[in-house]
Order: structure tokens, then sequence, then C-alpha cells
């Protein structure tokens, strides 16, 4: 099992949606199972997958059940397998994350305790930011795939993640690397072409996929597809299949037939 960690020091970089896409795309290489587990309270990651996002069915409040996630894990029409955050009210969220804070390897041992297959992918979607949520995450990961902008703001919180990926990550001996996906990149403006230089320089092979602004994506979520069915042909599923591809030989991933 590979846990791949999707994390960015602040919001606003596309990071649920890229995460839906890219786990979409990865399953298109030929992943076999593939898991998206949603840790951020917003319960965002599910609509990507046509959950209800008015269901109160999710790890939070199975594990404050004391319920086994296969009772909250659902199957999209795609095949990916989901375990949404659920929705709780206020005073269950501060106890969930109580719990989370006081069993820092509480995230590790749930997946473990799903017995999946060897080679299946488990992607982990966080909130922005420091939180309990990321710790779990990044405690969890064998990979982490942090998201950035094209623009100052994000390139200038590159070193916080990177701060937080040494901590948690970086003294375990199952961890393999910290990759980047620039997100929204724009052609059409000199700072987003400056700044994706600058990164493509920086980072060189760490810098695994830049997905270029595209309309497409916001409108596969209003007809409640992913970007490659919604629009096979345009440029973000492009770049997205490309960045699923490049990820999945770095991972030295079992793929079981690529569909193109």
């Amino acid at each position: 099992m590979k846990v791949i960690a999707i994390v960015s020091a602040k919001g606003g970089v596309g990071k649920t949606t890229l995460t839906a896409n890219l786990a979409t795309a990865l399953q298109r290489e030929g992943v076999g199972t593939l898991l998206v587990v949603d840790m951020d309270p917003q319960n965002a990651l599910g609509l990507h997958f046509g959950a209800d996002p008015r269901s109160l069915a999710g790890v939070s409040r199975a594990s404050l059940a004391g319920q086994e996630w296969g009772s909250v894990c659902v199957q999209s029409p795609s095949g990916v397998y989901v375990l949404p955050y659920g929705v709780v009210n206020e005073s269950d969220r501060m106890a969930f994350e109580r719990h989370l804070d006081a069993h820092p390897n509480w995230l590790t041992q749930q997946l473990q305790g799903l017995e999946l297959p060897p080679d299946a992918v488990v992607v982990v979607d966080t909130p922005p930011g420091p939180s309990v949520y990321m710790q779990q995450a990044l405690s969890a990961a064998q990979v982490v795939v942090v998201v950035s902008l094209p623009d100052a703001a994000s390139y200038a919180s590159l070193a916080l993640m990177q701060r937080l990926v040494h901590t948690y990550c970086t003294p375990r001996p199952d961890f393999s690397e910290t990759l980047y996906v620039l997100n929204q990149a724009d052609g059409a403006r000199q700072l987003s072409k400056d700044i994706t230089r600058v990164m493509q320089d920086n980072l060189g092979e760490r810098l695994v996929g830049v997905i270029h602004e595209d309309q497409a994506v916001r409108e596969a979520l209003a007809y409640d597809q992913s970007v490659l069915e919604y629009d096979p042909q345009g440029q973000a599923a492009d770049d997205l299949l490309k960045c699923a591809r490049v990820l999945a030989q770095r991972l030295r991933l079992p793929r079981a037939g690529a569909t193109r």
C-alpha cells in the first residue's frame, strides 16, 4: 500500500479539485485499487465523486462511534473508492480533533486495518496549512505532493511546507520523497510564466506536473464529472494524465493496463 498525502501551505490553490482529478487520472493509468480519504472538515472531496455533501456518514462520525471504516466507504462510478469526512456538528468535530491530537498514528493504524491489497494506492486530502489533519496525513504518507500556484504568496509558503515535511516525514524510514505540482498555470500571464520557470529550475524532477488554467475543471464539477470525463481532449485533462504518468513511474506503482 502506498499512501500519498496531498497538501498545501495556503488555501485557494485548488488542492481538493486537483486531488480528485489526479486520483481519477492515476486510476486511468492502471492503478488497481485506489482509495481517496477526505481529512478536511469542509467535506468537499466526495462532491467530485458524486457523493451527497449532506450525508452524515464519513470517517469523522464513524471514528467517534467506533464503527469500521468499511461501513462508510463508497465506490464512485469511475471505480475510485471514497472515504468522505462526513458531516458533524462543532462539538463532535472538536472531539474528533482532540482524538487525532492524542493519537498521532491514528490514520496509519486505520489504513492498515482496512487490509487493502499490497498494490493499493491511498490518496489523502487535507486542509491547507498546519493542522492535526495534516499531521496525521504526513505521518502516514510515503510520498507527499505539495500543491502550489504560480504566484508569489504560494511560492513564499513552500518553506513552511518543507519544514512540516521535515518534522513529520523525513525521520521515518518508510518515507520516500516530496514532490510538487504547480496548479492553474496561466501561460498568458508573465508572472505565472516566471514563477513556473523558477520552480522548474529549483525543483527539477521533483516538480512532477504543471496543470494549466482550464475553465473545464470548474465546469466538470458542476456536471458531476471529472475533467477527464467532461473534456478528455482539453489542456487540463492532458496535464493531469501526464502528471499521473510521471507520479506512477516515480512511485513504481503496479499498473494493470493504462487507459489511453
